[in-house]
């Protein structure tokens, strides 16, 4: 029997009821309360509902639920919070309402590459047992034939890592640009056939910097645009596309838009002349990219950097963690 239909029967029940109560004591049912009918029971019940859903769950960390029925997996760059061990990573995540995070797998990183057939096993089960995984693997790969490369791929392929961002190229500035920028087709081409050997896709990040390749980002284009983004794409960083494209961001997403693999968020501001790292939605990065994304059919990941603050306070970088996270799911949700 349907629950609509139980209801409707208990509910022609209600008039014998009252007869019955008024025939045995009259005082005492006139001191009652009203029975709900059928439309007022309905129209209190959905005001619950929605009541309910207006009170998003949070863990200790005050990570609302509401982010996981966004369409995008959020990941978090761990690099601010290196100084805890493995399940303290997990846990903090976790706790935050992420997905997975970006795992620092290069010299210096919380997996070295030497030690990554050990070490990085035992970091995937600590996130797993919080329910969260490795989305981004960041390395210090920036050719297939450099040590520890293969190794460190297909442990990371074997494990189910999707992406890892690469290391990135510098120019010589005592020499032209241009034939350098040739050059590195080769080098990409060679690594985007290791990374479809192994299963994963390569991300180049464009970041800011004099001698940086891709810093302008149409230069990591005419080194990657005939690579197939699942094998090598990018890792479209919106914070460092306007350090050095100010006004003219949007056309940089416009040229690379169909190789973006990964979204980065963070944000800064102009102090002195120089670039200093503030909370999202508190410097120059232009919400509106926000909407660009999404009318662009993004549905890769998406990561969270915060690059401000100093210390090791777990506390001090979850608050960031977290405003930043409710600001982007702000705009995302526009």
């Amino acid at each position: 029997m349907s629950p609509g239909r139980r209801f409707v029967q208990v509910a022609s029940w209600q008039p014998c009821l009252v007869k019955w109560q008024r025939k045995i004591n009259p005082d005492s049912f006139m001191k009652t309360e009203p029975v709900l009918n059928r439309r007022d029971f309905l129209k209190q019940t959905s005001l619950t509902a929605l009541t309910a859903a207006a009170l998003p769950a949070t863990t200790s960390f005050g990570a609302p639920a509401a982010a996981k029925k966004l369409p995008w997996k959020f990941c978090a760059f761990e690099k601010p919070v290196m100084f805890l061990n493995y399940d303290d990573t997990a846990e903090l995540f976790a706790e935050l309402g992420f997905d997975g995070i970006e795992a620092a797998v290069r010299p210096g990183g919380h997996v070295l590459p030497e030690r990554v057939e050990e070490d990085l096993p035992k970091f995937v089960e600590a996130l797993k047992k919080h329910g969260l995984g490795i989305t981004v693997l960041t390395s210090g790969i920036g050719r297939a034939d450099q040590p520890n490369a293969e190794k460190v791929l297909r442990t990371a392929a074997k494990l189910g890592i999707k992406f890892y961002r690469t290391d990135w190229w510098s120019y010589d500035l005592k020499k032209p640009i241009w034939p350098q920028v040739e050059a590195l087709r080769p080098v990409a081409k060679e690594l985007a056939a290791l990374n479809r050997a192994v299963g994963i896709t390569g991300l180049y990040q464009n970041h800011a910097g004099y001698n940086r390749v891709g810093a302008g980002v149409w230069d990591i284009y005419e080194v990657i645009k005939d690579c197939d983004p699942k094998e090598l794409g990018l890792a479209f960083d919106i914070r460092h596309a306007t350090v050095e494209a100010g006004l003219s961001w949007p056309v940089q997403f416009q040229l690379v838009k169909s190789h973006i693999g990964v979204a980065y968020f963070k944000d800064f501001v102009w102090e002195s002349g120089k670039v200093k790292s503030v909370p999202l939605g508190r410097g120059v990065v232009d919400k509106k990219y926000a909407g660009m994304l999404k009318a662009s059919g993004f549905n890769g990941p998406i990561s969270v950097h915060v690059e401000y603050g100093e210390g090791k306070d777990k506390k001090v970088f979850a608050e960031s963690f977290r405003k930043d996270f409710a600001t982007l799911r702000e705009w995302l949700s526009a």
